[in-house]
């Protein structure tokens, strides 16, 4: 399912680094760190990914298609070139319109001092 990190000091055009796979949702790490991650994601046309609560600020950026970002059960509708930052300590779920690919990208540092 999700393979190791990209390779390093090489181009890599996003949107083809990751493949559609009929009715699934596919992730691929570009880079994990104990601060954060990035990831590339292709959803699937009507695909859902998961409902997820993160600890951390969660930024996703649609580069192909169209999604529906659902934040605490808001809906924010993203095309291409859009981005959304979804908070720390909220529902989240993403909903394929078309088949779709972004960027996810998480940022763990600042949090230490944080109680929850």
């Amino acid at each position: 399912m999700e393979t190791t990190e990209i390779e390093k000091s090489t181009s890599h055009i996003l949107i083809e680094i990751i493949e559609y796979v009929p009715n699934s949702v596919v992730k691929k790490t570009i880079l994990r760190k104990i601060t954060g991650n990035i990831r590339v994601i292709a959803i699937d046309t009507g695909e859902i990914l998961a409902e997820k609560i993160s600890s951390f600020d969660t930024f996703l950026q649609i580069i192909e298609g169209r999604a529906e970002v659902m934040i605490d059960e808001k809906s924010n509708m993203l095309q291409t070139g859009q981005a959304i930052i979804v908070p720390a300590h909220t529902s989240s779920i993403v909903k394929a319109n078309e088949r779709s690919k972004m960027i996810s990208t998480i940022i763990k540092s600042g949090y230490e001092g944080s109680l929850l």
